[in-house]
């Protein structure tokens, strides 16, 4: 919980009604969607995945990339996580029940999204598994549980030091409750870092194959720009170069308003830099790698689907992708640029737009222009994609801002050994 002045809580407090509101009229815009049908959206043959798909594996990317980030951090021994680890795992609980709508929203009768379940039923019906539908939803179900499990595993310690330090009342009855009656006994911290270190490993090999079964919805088709063995990685990586960017888009103005500037240094800011950086450079890799076999593959349609990209309806966010996912992140190979969080605030916001306009761009432009020409289309989204997606943005930060201002923003357990760790050296 964190300990605010009376303007700060008023901040906060204003910022997750606003953020309320804000969402409440998305969904006052899909009942809408509802009850006039798919046609008010810009869904039209031949692009019928659109916004909503877009912003659906962009969310999901956002999600993977936090737990994972944690856990790898926590694998290689990386003290530095401390800062970060629970501003990344609320991160993914937060984007991840965003991305639970989107497969929903994009249902003409979303009150038959319980088919996409698997369970017996008395109807005789099953379900088909050969629909990417089926797959996402056994992807975000498996995800959102085992990252639930390790959110809250990592909160059990801090939730024992709140009830101990607590005036006695509800709220300390509650933070009882949610420590499981944790003493931090040897024997507890053993048990503690043992199942810690078990869920991060199962998290490391549970992220990668649960993207890699989103990036299938589109490498099992045959849709030119779609058909690649590429896009597993290639998805993995994109959505940690995106999960980075969201970090930083949250932590730096975070700080002021969690008020845990002392804890976030400009250290902490340059190796999260790096860090995106990093992936920036994997993922200009893998755009050059799929420029390449689309040139030399001797398939016309790939072809052609590439300099559609290039020059066609959809070239302006093509090379917007470019520009903001490769070119942008260069000016971190500049060391006051990493430590300026004016800097990292702008090159951050431009990945975030980068990646998802990237989405859209995969989906949008390689529907539109498939193999009969006869049969090309284009693609505008509509007010009601619009609201919809800048909704989710606002439901996003809303579940987020509403978790992590009721827990602490650093973990307390790990921040004192980090201390403890700097007083010996």
């Amino acid at each position: 919980m964190q300990r605010w002045s009376l303007p700060g809580v008023a901040v906060y407090w204003g910022m997750v009604g606003l953020l309320g509101g804000v969402w409440s009229l998305a969904a006052a815009v899909w009942l809408y969607q509802i009850y006039y049908g798919l046609q008010v959206a810009g869904l039209t043959h031949p692009v019928m995945w659109g916004t909503y798909i877009a912003t659906f594996v962009f969310w999901i990317g956002i999600a993977h990339s936090g737990t994972l980030m944690s856990a790898i951090l926590f694998l290689f021994r990386a003290h530095w996580r401390a800062t970060i680890a629970r501003l990344a795992e609320t991160m993914t609980i937060a984007a991840i029940m965003t991305a639970l709508l989107f497969p929903i929203i994009h249902l003409g009768r979303p009150w038959r999204a319980y088919w996409l379940i698997p369970y017996p039923n008395e109807r005789g019906l099953w379900i088909n598994f050969s629909s990417p539908l089926i797959w996402d939803a056994a992807a975000i179900g498996t995800y959102f549980v085992v990252s639930i499990l390790f959110w809250f595993l990592h909160l059990i310690p801090d939730f024992a030091t709140l009830r101990d330090h607590d005036r006695p009342g509800m709220r300390r009855r509650i933070f009882g409750w949610l420590a499981l009656g944790w003493s931090g006994t040897a024997q507890e911290w053993r048990s503690f870092r043992s199942a810690y270190a078990v869920l991060a490993g199962v998290i490391a090999v549970l992220v990668v194959s649960v993207h890699s079964v989103v990036s299938w919805d589109f490498a099992m088709a045959i849709v030119p720009g779609w058909h690649s063995t590429i896009f597993a990685p290639y998805f993995v990586a994109g959505a940690m170069f995106s999960g980075v960017a969201m970090i930083m888009l949250l932590l730096i103005p975070g700080r002021e308003l969690l008020g845990i500037q002392r804890h976030v240094t400009a250290d902490h800011l340059d190796k999260l830099a790096k860090l995106m950086l990093t992936f920036s450079l994997i993922v200009t890799y893998a755009y050059a790698t799929e420029f390449f076999f689309s040139f030399h593959d001797r398939d016309p349609f790939e072809h052609r689907q590439l300099l559609f990209r290039f020059t066609g309806s959809f070239a302006p966010l093509f090379w917007m992708t470019i520009a903001c996912n490769s070119g942008a992140p260069l000016v971190l190979f500049s060391g006051r640029a990493r430590r300026n969080p004016h800097v990292l605030l702008g090159v951050s916001l431009a990945v975030t737009i980068g990646m998802w306009v990237e989405r859209f761009v995969i989906i949008a432009a390689s529907l539109a222009h498939e193999y009969d020409s006869a049969a090309w289309g284009g693609y505008r989204p509509t007010y009601v994609e619009g609201s919809i997606v800048i909704g989710s943005l606002a439901f996003f930060l809303f579940w987020f801002l509403l978790i992590i201002g009721h827990i602490p923003a650093v973990a307390i357990a790990e921040q004192k050994e980090e201390q403890l760790r700097e007083a010996d050296a």
